[in-house]
């Protein structure tokens, strides 16, 4: 159809025609994207209580297991003469065909005495030579005491700094990494529990008790 040989009320009707459709395609959208909100809003009004049920009696389960399996910790302590200080204990029944872990992580931390050690490394690392091969040992070092985002020291990079340390064999910088070392005072965070069975070829093979991995 060719608009010029339109007479000017046709162009007007089509003209309102394209009006009216677009209006309606935006109406429709409208109402699409507003179905779209109340199904999600009814979803998640609706999922979220079974979730919280699901959260409270994983905790209350998780509470129960450790609860059984501190005697058997306490009692092994007391059997072998050793203190507690494992992360983790795994335990196995008779027959070996399964297993239950329990543990927790830890968060790194140190407490104040952390800050004369590094005081006196950066002491060890004013004294250095001003060389490329000394300035390069200085920048490593400096890495290794950044710390993250909460202020704190990685553990791990304390151990490269130990390394380092033992290299050089300055014993001010020596001192200064024991001091760091000796402040370390990791706090427990977050506790879990790894289950496992062994399948039909003798493997094991982990029970999902997460969201994720059921």
């Amino acid at each position: 159809m060719d608009v010029k040989n339109l007479t000017a009320e046709e162009r007007a009707a089509l003209k309102a025609e394209i009006e009216q459709q677009e209006l309606a395609e935006k109406q429709k959208r409208k109402d699409d994207t507003e179905a779209y909100k109340a199904l999600v809003d009814e979803s998640v009004k609706n999922v979220f209580p079974i979730l919280a049920g699901i959260s409270e009696k994983l905790a209350k389960n998780k509470a129960e297991i450790r609860d059984k399996f501190n005697k058997a910790i306490s009692m092994k302590a007391e059997l072998y003469g050793i203190k507690d200080q494992q992360r983790s204990h795994t335990f196995t029944d008779v027959d070996g065909q399964f297993r239950v872990t329990l543990g927790y992580y830890t968060t790194d931390n140190y407490d104040d005495t952390v800050e004369a050690g590094i005081q006196i490394v950066r002491e060890y690392l004013a004294s250095l030579a001003k060389d490329s091969d000394s300035q390069l040992l200085v920048d490593t070092i400096m890495k290794l005491l950044s710390k993250d985002q909460k202020g704190t020291l990685k553990a791990s990079r304390v151990l490269q700094l130990q390394q380092l340390a033992d290299k050089t064999g300055d014993k001010r910088f020596l001192e200064g990494v024991q001091i760091i070392r000796d402040a370390y005072r990791p706090i427990e965070s977050k506790t879990y529990v790894k289950a496992e069975y062994k399948d039909e070829i003798g493997a094991w093979k982990n029970l999902p008790l997460g969201m994720t991995e059921a």
